[in-house]
């Protein structure tokens, strides 16, 4: 960064992973990062504890676990020392045991093997539809050897073919999907985390994102929980660190060592800069601003003018499609689900009590989280998504906690969850949250060309110049759909075009995003 701009003022718009991020590495090479948050540090990184429990227990009421293919994100947790551990997946190889539970039958399982043979057939379906479709091993093998100009060779012809294909409909032409029962299960099962039919109305791009990275592959949860990330980054002091004096952290460069308050307003003033209000009625005017919230709130929670973006950029905003979710958690004495389980006539079956499970009831999917066998533990009792979550929006935590329990009584006749469980109920809905309006971003049909418009963005010479110095990231502006490393990836872009404005450079021997992106930058299709 030219010495000139040392210190030079850049607004941050939200305290969420990308926020965080971005302001972290904007602080580093010298420039003064102004953080707005509305709620608290963390965004989707948001770890509840359970009040008046014995224990550090904690849920995970967003982001929970997390792919070793997000090296991005990776690096980040490194940094700040958190320490990982196997989340427990169905049929993880570190999860005890899964219970699948379709249409009131249900099947214990240690291993994949455990299962069924139409399983099996399903399994294979999916990978012969995804050989037959979508050139799955070798987009593979063109990742793996970091090939870039067969990736997008590959991309293109995929785009150009399937931008229009919802997930259902690339199941439905394949062959080895020619069953009903097949894809009907498939959608209730899944592969890798579970279920998917909440998906099957998304555009087959967005699957395909996540199957070709691995991000649903081999997950790992962050011990005490992901919202620590943000907040160890907030308060972290950098060796390295341009123009700051040693010792300087985002919480040192903010009053009192906290952001400023939610962003009211934002629109254009002279000279093409950025003036931002804040809750507090306080104003100030940015040559640069990065917009980590996501997008929705540009519409409905804060006062925007059209000047701020290019009005093709507004319908991409406008056209982002969100997915709902929810959850519900319940602190527990202990992980009494690893006891063995019993006959009718007493006798130990090898069983665990309970397990993780996935079902086409109510619950959906319920996973077992423990930290040691007598210790408290929590069980996450639901994690719904789409239409499985609208239908518990209007109810509160108590009434969610009664339908849960009658679903996991329906599965587990012998098992009393409910004389374990030691504290309230937490639970969320993100599409009720007023800061977010849904869980992640997942493009529908047709949206690809809204999606490239944003995730873009931050290649700003193409832009006119009145339209120039917002800066979009986050989750919902990323390549790929619903993991954190979007949100780590989309604000490094950011910071490389602030950068850019300023008249900055990087290290030739370490380009940064906008350097190589004619090599990189994802495909375009025509407008016409």
């Amino acid at each position: 960064m030219p010495a000139t701009e040392h210190g030079t003022e850049v607004a941050v718009v939200g305290g969420g992973l990308s926020g965080i991020v971005a302001a972290y590495e904007l602080m580093k090479m010298g420039l003064k990062p102004v953080v707005y948050e509305a709620d608290r540090i963390g965004g989707r990184l948001r770890t509840d504890r359970f009040e008046g429990c014995e224990g550090d227990l904690t849920a995970e009421m967003g982001a929970m676990r997390f792919p070793p293919s997000s090296t991005a994100f990776q690096h980040y947790v490194d940094l700040t020392g958190l320490a990982t551990t196997p989340f427990p997946n169905p049929l993880a190889p570190d999860t005890p045991s899964t219970v699948v539970d379709l249409k009131g039958e249900s099947h214990y399982a240690r291993t994949l093997d455990d299962l069924p043979d139409v399983y099996h057939q399903v399994m294979d379906a999916w990978n012969a539809c995804l050989e037959e479709g979508a050139d799955f091993s070798d987009m593979q093998q063109a990742v793996r050897e970091r090939d870039v100009p067969r990736i997008r060779e590959i991309w293109a012809q995929l785009v150009e073919k399937l931008d229009n294909q919802t997930f259902y409909g690339f199941l439905c032409d394949s062959k080895s999907f020619s069953s009903f029962r097949h894809r009907e299960i498939f959608g209730q099962v899944g592969f890798g985390t579970g279920g998917w039919d909440t998906d099957f109305p998304n555009s087959i791009l967005e699957i395909l994102r996540v199957v070709y990275t691995g991000a649903d592959d081999d997950h790992r949860g962050i011990t005490g929980g992901s919202q620590q990330l943000p907040e160890r980054l907030w308060e972290r002091e950098p060796a390295k660190i341009v123009h700051w004096p040693h010792g300087t952290s985002l919480a040192s460069l903010h009053d009192a060592g906290r952001p400023r308050p939610a962003v009211t307003r934002m629109h254009r003033t002279a000279g093409n800069r950025i003036t931002v209000t804040d809750a507090g009625g306080r104003i100030r005017t940015y040559r640069a601003a990065v917009f980590t919230a996501q997008s929705w709130m540009m519409l409905a929670k804060i006062d925007c003018d059209d000047a701020l973006l290019p009005i093709d950029h507004w319908t991409a905003v406008e056209r982002t499609h969100y997915m709902e979710s929810s959850k519900l958690f319940v602190p527990v004495d202990r992980p009494f689900w690893l006891d063995e389980a019993v006959d009718d006539e007493g006798t130990p079956t090898g069983r665990d009590v309970m397990s993780m499970t996935l079902t086409d009831r109510m619950t959906r999917g319920t996973y077992l989280l423990d930290d040691g066998p007598d210790k408290p533990a929590v069980i996450c009792l639901s994690y719904t998504w789409c239409d499985d979550s609208l239908k518990w929006l209007p109810l509160s935590p108590g009434e969610r906690l009664e339908v849960m329990l009658k679903s996991l009584r329906e599965i587990y006749p012998k098992v009393d969850v409910r004389k374990h469980i030691i504290g309230d109920p937490v639970t969320v809905s993100w599409e009720n949250e007023p800061y977010f309006m849904g869980a992640f971003k997942a493009n529908l049909p047709g949206h690809y060309r809204y999606q490239r418009r944003l995730f873009t963005h931050f290649m700003q010479d193409r832009l006119p110049d009145d339209k120039r110095g917002l800066f979009l990231a986050g989750d919902d502006i990323s390549w790929t759909a619903g993991w954190a490393e979007g949100a780590v990836q989309t604000a490094l872009n950011a910071v490389w075009g602030v950068m850019h404005q300023f008249g900055g450079t990087t290290d030739p021997s370490n380009p940064g995003p906008g350097d190589v992106y004619e090599e990189i930058a994802p495909v375009e299709l025509p407008e016409d």
